[in-house]
């Protein structure tokens, strides 16, 4: 007799899966980024800063002289994984939220930066020193899905309309 399917780990998602999802965005300050490098086609992450746009939602501020801002404007494709491990327990038991987005880069000219710079420097005042240098622009990050991982056997998907 052939072995059953396993079962699938995904759980329907419900309102708790939406909220922890939605806390975990609005409460990240960062994050890792994956993107997809130009150069090679390999995936490539690093830690980056998080914050609320002009319209809410999530942003980043980056330097346009670094290796991910060259790779989201060749493929705006990210992956941005948010929540962290708390200070106690095995670090796999903790939520987390990998999410699929696109990034939509700022342009220098939109009536949205003055707000966008008084919002993120409302959350990050160290970020004075560098916001205002010609390389840095704002990255909105149009969420598309995710996968949300609210501890040991609470898995779930999520659409862009569960994260709204």
């Amino acid at each position: 007799m052939p072995a059953a399917p396993p079962a699938d780990p995904i759980r329907p998602t419900d309102d708790e899966a939406r909220a922890l999802a939605r806390g975990l965005i609005s409460g990240a300050r960062f994050g890792a980024l994956g993107v997809i490098d130009p150069e090679t086609g390999f995936p490539a992450v690093t830690r980056i800063a998080l914050g609320s746009g002009p319209e809410g939602g999530l942003w980043t501020l980056v330097s346009g002289l670094s290796a991910h801002a060259r790779a989201l404007r060749a493929d705006p494709r990210v992956s941005v994984l948010v929540g962290e491990p708390g200070a106690k327990g095995d670090p796999l038991t903790h939520p987390r939220l990998s999410l699929q987005a696109e990034a939509l880069p700022l342009a220098a000219g939109d009536p949205r930066r003055a707000e966008a710079r008084a919002r993120w420097l409302a959350d990050h005042p160290k970020a004075k020193i560098y916001i205002d240098l010609g390389d840095f622009f704002f990255v909105e990050f149009r969420l598309i899905g995710g996968a949300l991982n609210g501890g040991f056997g609470r898995a779930f998907r999520l659409t862009a309309e569960d994260l709204a």
